[in-house]
Protein backbone atom coordinates (compact mmCIF):
# COMPACT_ATOMS: atom_id res chain seq x y z
CA UNK A 1 0.00 0.00 0.00
CA UNK A 2 1.27 3.57 -0.80
CA UNK A 3 2.56 5.55 2.42
CA UNK A 4 3.44 8.98 2.74
CA UNK A 5 5.27 10.34 5.88
CA UNK A 6 6.32 13.95 5.80
CA UNK A 7 9.30 14.87 8.49
CA UNK A 8 11.14 18.22 9.43
CA UNK A 9 13.99 18.25 7.76
CA UNK A 10 15.80 18.77 10.89
CA UNK A 11 13.93 16.28 13.10
CA UNK A 12 16.85 13.77 12.58
CA UNK A 13 19.42 11.98 15.49
CA UNK A 14 21.23 15.43 15.54
CA UNK A 15 17.75 17.04 16.76
CA UNK A 16 17.93 14.70 19.96
CA UNK A 17 15.54 12.64 18.14
CA UNK A 18 17.05 8.97 17.49
CA UNK A 19 13.92 7.86 15.61
CA UNK A 20 12.11 11.14 14.14
CA UNK A 21 8.46 11.29 14.07
CA UNK A 22 6.33 12.58 10.81
CA UNK A 23 3.85 15.67 11.36
CA UNK A 24 2.33 13.89 8.42
CA UNK A 25 1.49 10.00 7.45
CA UNK A 26 -1.10 8.63 5.42
CA UNK A 27 -2.06 5.69 3.28
CA UNK A 28 -4.82 7.43 1.01
CA UNK A 29 -3.58 8.05 -2.65
CA UNK A 30 -5.94 11.03 -2.81
CA UNK A 31 -4.41 12.34 0.44
CA UNK A 32 -1.04 11.27 -0.71
CA UNK A 33 -1.67 12.87 -4.27
CA UNK A 34 -2.81 16.13 -2.82
CA UNK A 35 0.24 16.86 -0.42
CA UNK A 36 2.92 15.82 -2.92
CA UNK A 37 1.56 17.80 -5.34
CA UNK A 38 1.27 20.97 -3.38
CA UNK A 39 5.36 20.84 -3.12
CA UNK A 40 5.21 19.89 -7.37
CA UNK A 41 5.60 16.10 -7.18
CA UNK A 42 3.21 13.86 -9.17
CA UNK A 43 1.66 11.16 -8.09
CA UNK A 44 -1.00 8.95 -9.58
CA UNK A 45 -2.13 5.39 -9.01
CA UNK A 46 -2.58 3.62 -12.39
CA UNK A 47 -3.37 -0.19 -12.28
CA UNK A 48 -0.60 -2.54 -13.36
CA UNK A 49 -2.91 -4.78 -14.97
CA UNK A 50 -0.25 -6.90 -16.70
CA UNK A 51 1.09 -10.03 -15.47
CA UNK A 52 4.72 -10.37 -15.56
CA UNK A 53 6.17 -13.87 -15.51
CA UNK A 54 9.01 -14.14 -12.89
CA UNK A 55 12.00 -12.67 -14.53
CA UNK A 56 10.59 -11.18 -17.23
CA UNK A 57 13.53 -9.28 -18.97
CA UNK A 58 13.21 -5.38 -19.83
CA UNK A 59 11.91 -5.84 -22.76
CA UNK A 60 9.13 -7.90 -21.82
CA UNK A 61 8.11 -5.17 -19.39
CA UNK A 62 8.10 -2.53 -21.79
CA UNK A 63 5.89 -4.95 -24.27
CA UNK A 64 3.36 -5.68 -21.44
CA UNK A 65 3.12 -1.79 -20.36
CA UNK A 66 3.28 -0.46 -24.04
CA UNK A 67 -0.14 1.45 -23.43
CA UNK A 68 1.15 3.15 -20.46
CA UNK A 69 4.17 4.15 -22.16
CA UNK A 70 2.56 5.50 -25.39
CA UNK A 71 0.46 7.40 -22.69
CA UNK A 72 3.42 9.21 -21.39
CA UNK A 73 5.40 9.68 -24.28
CA UNK A 74 2.56 11.11 -25.97
CA UNK A 75 2.88 14.41 -23.94
CA UNK A 76 6.71 14.77 -25.85
CA UNK A 77 8.28 15.38 -22.74
CA UNK A 78 9.98 11.84 -22.13
CA UNK A 79 11.08 10.08 -25.46
CA UNK A 80 13.66 7.68 -23.54
CA UNK A 81 12.00 4.86 -21.63
CA UNK A 82 13.52 1.89 -20.13
CA UNK A 83 12.54 -0.70 -17.62
CA UNK A 84 14.64 -1.81 -14.07
CA UNK A 85 14.02 -4.89 -12.12
CA UNK A 86 15.85 -5.36 -8.95
CA UNK A 87 15.64 -8.47 -6.86
CA UNK A 88 17.22 -10.03 -3.74
CA UNK A 89 19.31 -12.32 -6.08
CA UNK A 90 20.68 -9.56 -8.29
CA UNK A 91 24.26 -9.43 -8.08
CA UNK A 92 25.16 -5.47 -7.92
CA UNK A 93 21.84 -5.15 -5.76
CA UNK A 94 23.92 -3.76 -2.39
CA UNK A 95 26.19 -1.41 -4.38
CA UNK A 96 22.92 0.11 -5.74
CA UNK A 97 21.33 0.82 -2.67
CA UNK A 98 24.02 3.03 -1.24
CA UNK A 99 24.59 4.37 -4.93
CA UNK A 100 20.78 5.11 -4.68
CA UNK A 101 20.53 6.32 -0.86
CA UNK A 102 23.03 8.97 -0.95
CA UNK A 103 21.27 12.21 -1.65
CA UNK A 104 21.13 13.52 -5.51
CA UNK A 105 19.43 15.79 -7.61
CA UNK A 106 19.07 15.22 -11.46
CA UNK A 107 19.61 18.10 -14.25
CA UNK A 108 15.82 15.91 -15.42
CA UNK A 109 12.79 14.75 -13.64
CA UNK A 110 12.73 11.68 -12.33
CA UNK A 111 9.64 9.66 -13.46
CA UNK A 112 8.87 6.00 -12.40
CA UNK A 113 5.58 3.36 -12.80
CA UNK A 114 6.06 1.00 -10.27
CA UNK A 115 4.74 -2.33 -12.13
CA UNK A 116 5.98 -4.92 -9.49
CA UNK A 117 7.14 -4.85 -5.55
CA UNK A 118 8.26 -1.46 -3.90
CA UNK A 119 10.52 1.22 -3.21
CA UNK A 120 10.75 4.60 -1.14
CA UNK A 121 11.42 7.42 -1.98
CA UNK A 122 12.91 10.42 0.09
CA UNK A 123 12.69 14.07 -0.78
CA UNK A 124 14.19 16.52 0.48
CA UNK A 125 12.17 19.82 -0.36
CA UNK A 126 12.96 22.87 1.63
CA UNK A 127 12.74 22.03 5.80
CA UNK A 128 10.83 19.03 4.91
CA UNK A 129 11.88 15.56 4.19
CA UNK A 130 8.76 13.22 2.91
CA UNK A 131 8.96 9.30 2.33
CA UNK A 132 6.65 7.80 -0.81
CA UNK A 133 6.57 4.13 -0.30
CA UNK A 134 5.79 3.58 -3.90
CA UNK A 135 4.51 0.21 -4.67
CA UNK A 136 2.74 -2.01 -7.75
CA UNK A 137 0.40 0.51 -9.99
CA UNK A 138 2.45 4.17 -8.47
CA UNK A 139 3.49 6.49 -10.82
CA UNK A 140 5.71 9.56 -9.37
CA UNK A 141 7.27 12.19 -11.04
CA UNK A 142 10.01 14.26 -9.37
CA UNK A 143 10.97 17.51 -10.77
CA UNK A 144 14.47 18.41 -12.11
CA UNK A 145 16.92 19.72 -9.31
CA UNK A 146 14.92 17.79 -6.10
CA UNK A 147 16.87 16.39 -3.07
CA UNK A 148 16.40 13.03 -3.06
CA UNK A 149 17.21 9.48 -1.73
CA UNK A 150 15.92 6.27 -3.09
CA UNK A 151 15.91 3.24 -0.76
CA UNK A 152 15.34 -0.53 -2.58
CA UNK A 153 15.55 -2.06 0.95
CA UNK A 154 18.20 -4.66 1.79
CA UNK A 155 16.10 -7.61 -0.10
CA UNK A 156 15.04 -5.55 -3.10
CA UNK A 157 11.93 -6.42 -5.24
CA UNK A 158 10.69 -3.98 -7.54
CA UNK A 159 10.17 -3.40 -11.07
CA UNK A 160 9.52 0.30 -12.25
CA UNK A 161 9.31 1.45 -15.97
CA UNK A 162 12.01 4.53 -16.25
CA UNK A 163 10.85 7.86 -18.01
CA UNK A 164 13.56 10.15 -19.18
CA UNK A 165 13.93 13.32 -21.59
CA UNK A 166 17.56 12.75 -21.20
CA UNK A 167 18.83 9.96 -23.48
CA UNK A 168 21.60 9.35 -21.12
CA UNK A 169 19.24 7.97 -18.47
CA UNK A 170 19.63 8.04 -15.07
CA UNK A 171 22.43 10.66 -14.23
CA UNK A 172 22.65 11.90 -10.79
CA UNK A 173 24.68 15.08 -9.17
CA UNK A 174 25.68 13.68 -5.49
CA UNK A 175 24.98 16.88 -3.28
CA UNK A 176 27.05 15.53 -0.62
CA UNK A 177 24.61 15.86 2.16
CA UNK A 178 24.23 13.06 4.67
CA UNK A 179 20.78 13.74 5.70
CA UNK A 180 19.87 10.24 4.19
CA UNK A 181 21.76 8.86 6.92
CA UNK A 182 19.46 10.92 9.84
CA UNK A 183 15.62 9.00 8.35
CA UNK A 184 13.86 5.64 8.47
CA UNK A 185 14.78 3.12 5.81
CA UNK A 186 13.10 0.78 3.80
CA UNK A 187 13.35 -1.89 6.51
Amino acid sequence: MSHLQIFQASSGPGSGSHHPLPHFASNDPALIADELAKRGIGFERWPARAELPAGAGPEAVLAAYATEIARVQARGTYPTVDAIRITPEHPDREALRQKFLAEHTHSEDEVRFFVEGRGLFCLHIGEEVLQVLCEADDWISVPAGTRHWFDMGSAPQFCAIRFFDNPEGWVAQFTGDAIAGQFPLLD
